[in-house]
């Protein structure tokens, strides 16, 4: 990936737009030169099973924004049926990102569309995803996120997946 910082815009191998700029661990862009939390490969494609172990690895350690990634790769490489639940879960973990970056309001809207997304699955989740609980861990932060003045610890508050 070329950088930029020329106002040109950075490019990936394939000349995609790609902002090349280090993350802090909750996806942060950080000034050129400054050493950043490593960034999720995208467009990887994993099993259920491999994309909730790594999520939860991720959120674990605090990085959600990193897991939305995971969540979000599995929602567009995998089968129909499931895409809105992974898509939903990506939703949780983007709420999450914004709770602990201190926008309350950004990661209460984005918790309770993933909690609504979550809810609308029908059948046996993939690996073992506890939707019910998942539901209720994203409307009670959402509310205790609205009730804060300060961001969240991502970590401490990591939803558990299975």
């Amino acid at each position: 990936m070329s950088t930029s910082r020329s106002g040109e815009r950075d490019r990936d191998q394939e000349g995609r737009a790609r902002n090349a700029r280090p993350r802090d661990g909750l996806g942060r862009p950080l000034p050129y030169g400054t050493a950043g939390v490593e960034r999720q490969p995208e467009g990887v494609v994993r099993t259920a099973a491999q994309s909730v172990a790594e999520a939860q690895t991720l959120l674990d350690s605090g990085r959600p924004f990193h897991a939305h990634e995971v969540f979000e790769d599995a929602w567009k490489s995998g089968p129909e049926g499931e895409r809105g639940l992974w898509r939903a879960l990506a939703q949780t973990a983007v709420g999450l990102t914004h709770a602990a970056r201190g926008n309350a309001t950004g990661g209460a809207r984005l918790l309770r569309r993933g909690a609504e997304g979550i809810a609308a699955w029908q059948g046996v989740a993939p690996a073992g995803l506890d939707t019910a609980a998942l539901v209720r861990w994203a409307r009670d932060l959402a509310d205790e996120v609205e009730r804060r003045s300060e961001p969240v610890d991502a970590a401490s508050v990591a939803p558990r997946l299975t």
